[in-house]
Formats: C-alpha cells, structure tokens, sequence
C-alpha cells in the first residue's frame, strides 16, 4: 500500500499562489508611512502611474479594498492597515536575515566547536574565550576537554570542528592534518599547606612518600610521568588513585596531602589566587617533565566556516613562538 503525501492546508501560500509579490507589500508599507500614492512612489523608486497600476493589481489579489483617497492623500483601509503591519513585520525580517548572512559570511556569528587537553584548553583557548566575548559576542562556543583518544574520535564523527591535542596511535590519519604546536610541559601540585611546601632541596624523592593522583593506567599524562620517574631511577609512586576527572583530582589535592601531575599551564592556572582560592600550590621540582608535542587538528576535506577560520585565526596568534 502506497504512502500518500500530507495535505496542503487549503489557505497555505494562497496570497502567493494568487500573485503576490515583494514589490506590492514594500510599495504598500511605503503608502502607510507616507500617507499619498506619489509618495510611496519615490520611495520605492517608480513612477506614480505604476504604483497605482501595482496597488490595483494587490487589491485584486487580496479581494479587499486597501485604502481610500482625501483631500490631502491617502488612508488604509482596516485591511489595508492589516496587511502593511504583516507585510511591514515580514521585510523586517528579511532584512534581518539578511544581516545574518552577512555576519555568517563575515565569520561575526556562527557555531565553533572546539576540542582540547587540558594544558591548551587553559593556555590557549580560555584565552579565545576571553576575546571573543567582546569582539564577536554572537560567536557560539562549544568547548569539549578531554583526553586525545575521545576528542580524535569526536573529529572524526565530525563533532568537532578541530581540536588541540595529540594524534593517538589506530586515528585515520589519512583524514586528518595538523599544525605542530610544542611540547606540553607537566608540573606537580598539592594543597597549599602541604607538608612538602617549604622543604628545602626538594626531589621526586620526598614526593613518593605520597599518594599520588594519575589518570588511568594508559592515559598519556600517566605514562609521561612513570617515564620520568623511571628515567631518573625512581620507581613509580606506591599508591596511586586513578581517575580522569581533573575536578576529582583537584578535590582530592584540596583535602589531602596527595600529588598530582598536570599540565604546567593549569598548574598554574589552579595555583593562581583566583583558582580554588589560592588553595592549590606547584611544587618546584621535576621541572623538565614534559608530554609529547600536541598540535591543532582538523579534518583534511571540511571546509571551515568563517566563523570556524576567524577562531582558528585567534588561536594561532595566541600559540607561543618557538
């Protein structure tokens, strides 16, 4: 059995399919502004006798008489009044489309999503934020942090517009390109008053004799900081609480003496007055661990939009020289 299409309502478009046009409803807006034919003539730029042919052709289609003359010009009609308040309201609205276009085109407005690490998300993209919430306030952000094996998969499900981090070993890199940024330094942090805060000398040593707070055995900021500990003969901490939730990680630091590694730009970032209070501290030692170089990622074949290219544009001039 053959599926029919839904009806058209009998009154749909049926002012369009009779013949009306954009030129009709501009010319009798211009009548209601200017009160006289000749008038609304001028303004829409033609002449008198075809603006009266033109308002006699409307007032046929709509079946109603639109306005009447005096002595001194013109006035609408109860109808008249109807359809140039709707008529008024609707090229206001193209107009205004319009003007949405424009700041589509431009790259003054539109929808960006963005995927970031956490170091970069702090660094580079907190700073974005910042300057397009005056400069280009109908720019909509969407931010994704996360690790580089989600965010890789969110680009390639075309989730994401780009995103700033790593290419993880089995990612399609046929269908990707990059922009090297550099390496991603990692820093220590505890709780202000942390045992360890005013030890003179201090080493990754004295660190081990606490608990320590990683991702997940795997995660890439893990793996950089056993290396480090095994590359200057430490073994890896004893005791290990393993989450992803950087929110986690910094709660546990606030209440008790763990250590955490992170990147060394949200490191300083949550040891900074503004964050967490000044509660937070990084710790001055294992200053040259640092993870892989990340880069800034995007699909090799979609076309960005304007609104994409003028953020992508921001980050680059926020990215340090080398």
């Amino acid at each position: 059995m053959s599926e029919t299409a839904p009806a058209i309502p009998a009154t749909r478009d049926e002012l369009i399919r009779r013949g009306l046009r954009l030129p009709q409803l501009r010319l009798l807006v211009a009548l209601r502004e200017t009160g006289q034919v000749s008038g609304a003539a001028a303004q829409v730029a033609m002449t008198q006798p075809a603006a009266s042919r033109l308002l006699a052709e409307l007032e046929k289609i709509v079946d109603a008489r639109l306005y009447d003359r005096h002595a001194r010009g013109v006035m609408l009609t109860p109808a008249g009044e109807a359809l140039a308040a709707r008529a008024r309201e609707m090229l206001h609205g193209l107009d205004q489309v319009q003007h949405q276009i424009a700041s589509l085109n431009s790259g003054d407005r539109g929808i960006v999503r963005i995927g970031s690490v956490t170091g970069p998300a702090i660094e580079l993209v907190l700073p974005v934020i910042r300057e397009l919430r005056v400069t280009y306030p109908e720019i909509e952000l969407s931010v994704l942090v996360d690790t580089s094996d989600k965010l890789g998969d969110a680009l390639l499900a075309r989730e994401l517009d780009f995103y700033i981090g790593r290419v993880l070993d089995g990612m399609e890199t046929s269908a990707i390109a990059l922009e090297e940024i550099g390496p991603e330094p990692v820093a220590l942090i505890t709780r202000l008053e942390h045992p360890l805060s005013h030890k003179p000398d201090l080493g990754l040593s004295d660190c081990l004799a606490y608990d320590w707070v990683m991702q997940p055995e795997g995660g890439l900021l893990r793996r950089t900081a056993e290396a480090h500990l095994l590359r200057n003969g430490h073994k890896p901490p004893a005791r290990i609480l393993s989450t992803s939730s950087m929110l986690l990680t910094l709660a546990i630091i606030s209440e008790t003496n763990a250590i955490a590694p992170v990147a060394l730009s949200a490191a300083n970032f949550y040891a900074g007055r503004e964050a967490f209070g000044g509660r937070l501290r990084r710790l001055e030692t294992a200053e040259d661990m640092a993870v892989i170089p990340y880069s800034l990622i995007y699909l090799r074949d979609a076309e960005a939009s304007p609104a994409v290219r003028r953020v992508l544009q921001l980050i680059r001039q926020k990215i340090p020289a080398p």
